[in-house]
């Protein structure tokens, strides 16, 4: 059967021009309401490659108090490493963490590369298979393939598909990032948010403040409206 799933078709947040927003799917609507039964706040694994800029600590602070002005708690897996020191514990730690958390929020800017950071798509898929709600956000504005293009390139064609300048194909389907990536953001009922962080520095557009920000507000428009 064709067509959205919850009888709606999704529609971009009439405040956000870069929000592209999932139709809704059971998996958020059934943890929104166990999470009204249970009590206590939402609570969002904050996943991305914050933890490497000089002031994580600071980032990560500030990204729970932005969640929790939207009436949710972000767990930030940097608040870990006090107590896991080893990367077989910090691995643990935060396995621990997502497995706690009601939904994801993953940092999906190009890091060292043009795509995301290789652990946070991990835990994106593992939250994934968790039945967890997913959203991704990012400080850069451009599809994957013009960013392959820019570090791969000159791109040439065969048999009307892409190639970098190694003659490997690229991905051409106007997503953000690798379609595992894109599609399980969209099929978990999530939402992907980019927002270009103009004039900043590299380190303002990898923690990417303005898309999460909006990104939180995705969440809480859902909420309210599934309560």
């Amino acid at each position: 059967m064709n067509g959205p799933r919850w009888g709606r078709k999704s529609q971009p947040h009439p405040r956000s021009p870069h929000l592209r927003d999932a139709d809704y799917t059971p998996m958020l609507s059934t943890l929104m309401k166990a999470n009204a039964q249970k009590g206590g706040p939402f609570t969002i694994y904050l996943a991305g490659p914050d933890v490497f800029v000089p002031d994580a600590a600071e980032i990560g602070k500030r990204k729970k108090e932005l969640c929790r002005e939207f009436g949710f708690e972000g767990l930030f897996p940097a608040d870990n490493e006090a107590d896991a020191k080893d990367a077989a514990s910090i691995f643990k730690a935060n396995c621990a963490l997502m497995s706690r958390a009601d939904a994801g929020f993953f940092n999906l800017t190009p890091f060292r590369g043009p795509s995301a950071d290789p652990g946070t798509v991990f835990e994106l898929g593992y939250m994934f298979a968790g039945g967890k709600p997913l959203f991704g956000y990012s400080g850069v504005a451009p599809a994957y393939r013009p960013r392959v293009e820019s570090d791969f390139g000159p791109m040439s064609e065969s048999g009307g598909r892409p190639l970098d300048r190694y003659g490997l194909a690229v991905e051409n389907f106007g997503l953000a990032d690798n379609l595992m990536i894109a599609r399980s953001i969209e099929e978990s009922g999530g939402a992907f948010v980019s927002v270009e962080e103009a004039g900043g520095s590299n380190a303002e557009t990898l923690v990417a403040i303005k898309a999460f920000r909006a990104c939180l507000h995705s969440l809480k428009q859902r909420w309210v409206e599934k309560r």
